[in-house]
């Protein structure tokens, strides 16, 4: 039986978290790095980083806050934002992230996946992709949800792992920040379409959201989410240890 992740996402703006930090001692100081080192110690299987700021001074902050962090943090680090072209990966990569997660700059130039899957392998290509249900269908919208690109979700999903993409993380936004649980339709279709793992994102509030996405979708690869832990709605360990009373696989 395949492990399940729980993965904690840290959006981070000037070399800060923006989403509201309520850990007792560290609410004032939004520290990426201290946050990294707390899910590390609290049980998560991964993290998720994304550069939220467009600015070169932002990304060169943000280059110093992951170097920092992978000296103290030995769990994998995906990283996304502002990823345009191999520059970008070369940078990420080189400041200790595992895999790098590509959305809007994929879709501005699909090349990237290829290109970036060759020159340091499939396992470091992370596709990501905001969507949204449009008159029934499910679109990619690009520029942070904010353009209807008119794309099949689906159908453009299967694209980017054929051309090398080795994992997808699969933004709801019909359900994200809505904390009703996990868009399981919209999961489930990914999930048919391609065999790499798939990472489910958008609408996690409690305990059993995770339940019901494991046990609705076998096949998914890991649960990410960011206020419900950030507020400590949901406590990793707790998390875990109700996973695995449900009888889904999980590393303690």
């Amino acid at each position: 039986m395949i492990t399940k992740r729980i993965i904690p996402c840290l959006d981070v703006k000037d070399g800060k978290v923006v989403k509201g930090v309520n850990f007792e001692g560290l609410r004032d100081v939004a520290s990426p790095l201290e946050l990294a080192k707390y899910y590390s110690s609290a049980g998560a299987d991964e993290l998720v980083f994304y550069d939220i700021t467009a600015s070169a001074e932002g990304r060169a902050l943000f280059t110093d806050v992951l170097r920092e962090t992978a000296k103290h943090v030995f769990i994998p680090m995906t990283v996304g934002g502002g990823i345009r072209g191999l520059a970008d990966f070369e940078r990420v990569l080189s400041c200790g992230a595992d895999k790098v997660s590509v959305n809007s700059g994929a879709i501005a130039d699909p090349t990237i996946i290829k290109q970036a899957a060759q020159r340091y392998g499939d396992q470091c290509v992370v596709i990501s992709a905001d969507i949204k249900r449009v008159n029934g269908a499910f679109h990619v919208f690009a520029k942070g949800g904010r353009e209807d690109t008119g794309l099949d979700a689906v159908e453009w999903i299967k694209r980017c792992v054929g051309d090398g993409a080795g994992e997808v993380v699969v933004n709801s936004m019909d359900t994200d920040g809505v904390k009703k649980g996990f868009d399981i339709p919209l999961l489930r279709a990914v999930c048919q379409a391609v065999d790499v793992p798939v990472i489910a994102s958008g609408g996690a509030g409690c305990v059993e959201d995770f339940v019901t996405l494991f046990k609705e979708i076998p096949t998914i690869d890991a649960g990410l989410a960011a206020s419900v832990f950030h507020f400590k709605q949901v406590e990793i360990k707790g998390l875990k240890e109700k996973l695995k009373e449900e009888g889904i696989s999980v590393r303690l």
